[in-house]
């Protein structure tokens, strides 16, 4: 597919994109309380502690260019890096491309099961076997039409030499019970240093099936951690324990889109709330994350869920939540050129149309930015990329460039 080069006219408005710390803070603005949240929440809950919501805002003072480097990405939804510094981008009509690193160039992967791309569902997201420079093997999430539903599953399959097509292709996890709905898959990947795969999993929405995410006999609202062969990974807590799938790792999720593992090694999750309560969790191996019986949302319609119940005995806090929310997608800890962004979490938004970023010191939120925000765009996913730069993909089909000036 042959991109148009880009003008006078948006070169010039990448130009104005390419800021300084003076026209970077113009991006941002600043509430009364010195946050970055100048709305109003939805509830009047209280934190459980300070620096638990609404963190003073920081500002970037490297100088970071802004480049689109496409925008006939189509659907994208993950985002990662090929070996020879390629993009492979999933789209969720059920394909993946890969992407040349000046954004140029994109070809399709042939060969993909199925998917059921209603709503939310689709091609999603996308990891490369850890030893797949030997292996060619990729790992990608979908949802998979069932019967008269879906539900989430995690598959695996060889890439071939050229790229062109996937073969070999076997579905290794299915997050069952399978639902006739269109939301909430969650449907994250993150391979640890042992090789096991955590995979995040959404409750679907409905309240019908918000239940399911506090019992631990099925595989919705969940993080699990598997194998590379789809088995329980040696070592989750629950292996052996009656009444709990030996797959799960952490329970009591709503929708987690984001998932990533930190450099000390530590997992979060970034997952959104109803009406305000999106969350950052640490992840800990066995613990209960809440929903729901408890969050710092409110029902679409306006009612408390479960009376108000934001605190509750056997359930973690998160480390950070928003209200009003921001609807955080793909997540990554950054490790490249831009020496203050070193080991800051960032957040592609949804609604909130920005990428976030979320500055901690011992696990605890310090500071928060919204970057990009002039850009009026859905980010679905971001990506520490193995350049150095951080990237960045949309709703509507683009794909973002960051980097140092």
């Amino acid at each position: 597919m042959k991109i148009r080069p880009f003008y006078i006219p948006v070169l010039s408005f990448l130009l104005l994109l390419s800021s300084s710390h003076k026209n970077n803070a113009k991006a941002q603005e600043i509430g009364k309380d010195g946050s970055v949240e100048t709305a109003k929440p939805n509830s009047d809950y209280k934190p459980a502690f300070v620096g638990q919501t609404r963190i003073k805002a920081v500002k970037t003072s490297t100088p970071y260019t802004v480049e689109i480097l496409s925008k006939a990405l189509g659907k994208p939804w993950g985002i990662i890096n090929l070996p020879d510094g390629r993009f492979l981008i999933t789209d969720k009509r059920g394909y993946m491309n890969v992407v040349s690193t000046d954004g140029k160039q994109i070809s399709k992967i042939e060969g993909f099961p199925k998917v059921d791309d209603k709503g939310q569902g689709g091609m999603l997201d996308i990891a490369l076997d850890p030893d797949f420079k030997t292996n060619n093997l990729i790992y990608f999430s979908f949802s998979e039409p069932y019967e008269k539903g879906n539900h989430t599953a995690v598959a695996k399959g060889m890439l071939s030499p050229d790229l062109k097509n996937i073969s070999e292709v076997k579905v290794i996890f299915r997050a069952t019970p399978t639902y006739d709905g269109d939301k909430h898959y969650g449907s994250r990947l993150a391979f640890d240093k042992e090789g096991n795969l955590f995979v995040s999993t959404g409750e679907r929405s409905d309240k019908q099936t918000r239940v399911y995410a506090q019992r631990t006999d099925n595989y919705l609202g969940k993080i699990l951690k598997i194998t590379k062969d789809g088995k329980p990974a040696p070592g989750n807590p629950f292996i052996g324990k009656a009444g709990f799938k030996p797959e799960i790792y952490a329970y009591g999720i709503r929708n987690p889109q984001g998932l990533a593992i930190d450099p000390n090694g530590n997992l979060w999750d970034v997952e959104m709330g109803p009406r305000g309560g999106d969350e950052i969790n640490l992840i800990q191996a066995g613990k209960n994350y809440g929903w729901g019986d408890v969050t710092y949302g409110i029902e679409y319609s306006g009612e408390k869920i479960n009376n108000g119940t934001t605190q509750k005995a056997g359930t973690e806090q998160p480390v950070y939540y928003w209200d009003p929310v921001i609807s955080p997608s793909g997540v990554t800890f950054y490790t490249g050129n831009i020496d203050e962004w070193k080991g800051n979490l960032f957040i592609g938004c949804l609604s909130g149309e920005h990428i976030n970023r979320i500055v901690m010191k011992d696990n605890k939120v310090v500071g928060e930015e919204r970057l990009l925000a002039d850009q009026k765009e859905r980010f679905r996913d971001v990506l520490n990329g193995a350049d150095g730069n951080l990237y960045g993909i949309t709703d509507s089909g683009k794909l973002y460039k960051i980097s140092k000036k």
